[in-house]
C-alpha cells in the first residue's frame, strides 16, 4: 500500500525537490557523515530516531512528507530524518530498501521497528507504541 518500487525519470532541475521533505523538525541527511552525526546526537540525548528513506519522484513519498513533518513538530522528543535513496544510493542499499518510503525506527543506532509504505495510521501507531515503550522503560 502506497509504495514505489522503481525509479522514474524526471526531466529538469530538481534542486528544490527537498523543500517539502525536510520541513518542521525533519533533518535532511545528504551524507553518511551527517547520518552518523545525527545518530550520535540522538543517542547522547536519549532520542528515538525515525529515518524516512524516500525519493523525490515517488508519489506516496510526496503524499506522506507533509504528515511526517507534522509528526516531527508534534513529537520533539523524537529525531526525524529523511534520506533520499537516489542521493545516497550506496548507503540506502546497505539498509536493504526494497520500496519507498521505508521508515526505520532506531534506538541507540539499532533498528527497533520498520514500516514500508505511506501508511499514515500505521506510522502514527508505531510512533505511539515506541513513545509508550520508552516512557515505560
Amino acid at each position: 500500500m502506497g509504495q514505489c518500487m522503481g525509479k522514474h525519470e524526471i526531466d529538469g532541475d530538481d534542486s528544490d525537490e527537498h523543500v517539502e521533505f525536510a520541513k518542521g523538525n525533519v533533518h535532511l541527511v545528504t551524507t553518511k557523515e551527517i547520518w552518523d552525526q545525527k545518530l550520535s546526537e540522538a543517542s547522547k540525548d536519549g532520542k528515538i530516531v525515525i529515518a524516512n528513506f524516500s525519493a523525490t519522484w515517488c508519489g506516496p513519498c510526496r503524499i506522506i512528507a507533509p504528515f511526517y513533518c507534522e509528526l516531527s513538530e508534534k513529537h520533539p522528543s523524537i529525531m526525524f530524518l529523511v534520506v533520499d535513496v537516489d542521493e545516497l544510493t550506496e548507503f540506502s542499499t546497505s539498509w536493504d530498501i526494497k520500496a519507498t518510503p521505508t521508515f526505520f525506527f532506531l534506538k541507540d543506532g539499532q533498528q527497533v521497528d520498520k514500516l514500508v509504505g505511506a501508511n499514515k495510521p500505521e506510522l502514527q501507531k508505531k510512533i505511539t507504541a515506541i513513545l509508550d515503550s520508552v516512557s515505560a522503560a
